[in-house]
């Protein structure tokens, strides 16, 4: 977590990042500009993954820690997210192909609406994987999750190995994983 009091209001330079991009014509520079100040908010890569307990939909306590020793991609999503329905196949795939290695994906929805809307839409995706109801307590954890999805690839030994706020490729999860599975201490 980071030091510091009181809530962190750098979102509020997004807009103006992307108005200066596009109006002295560098869009790219705006969009990096704005990424860099999404990611500065989130937990350090290299440092621990903050602990947090949340129920699952039987309503039993799931805590960070439960997973100890393995592999873990926490994914922060919500049911009306469309880039966050692309990742949800892919997760549970990996949650097969790895799972014997010691790798769990562990989601966590974001849905103001709460269980009414996240039980059925997980029933209807098949998510084999562990879904936990978040909060703005776990969210602030986390660095104040603003943009969904926001996925964190947690080593063996706690700590966060990578970092990504928005859609990646398969491919780059399928690479962080297989890294991080096949090693024997993080």
């Amino acid at each position: 977590m980071r030091s510091g009091s009181g809530k962190s209001y750098a979102w509020l330079l997004i807009p103006v990042a992307i108005a200066a991009g596009l109006w002295f014509g560098w869009p790219w520079v705006a969009h990096q500009l704005a990424l860099r100040i999404l990611e500065a908010k989130a937990p350090d890569v290299g440092r621990a993954a903050p602990e947090f307990g949340l129920e699952n939909s039987a309503g039993k306590r799931v805590r960070l820690s439960d997973f100890h020793g393995k592999v873990v991609l926490l994914n922060f999503w919500a049911t009306w997210c469309g880039p966050c329905k692309t990742e949800i196949p892919w997760f549970a795939e990996f949650e097969r192909d790895f799972s014997a290695k010691g790798f769990e994906v562990v989601g966590i929805a974001m849905d103001d609406e709460g269980w009414p809307v996240v039980k059925p839409f997980a029933a209807a995706q098949k998510i084999p994987y562990p879904v936990l109801l978040g909060d703005e307590a776990v969210s602030q954890l986390y660095g104040g999750v603003e943009a969904l999805p926001t996925t964190f690839v947690i080593g063996r030994d706690g700590k966060v190995k990578y970092l990504h706020q928005g859609l990646i490729e398969k491919a780059e999860y399928t690479r962080e994983i297989a890294e991080l599975v096949a090693a024997r201490q993080n």
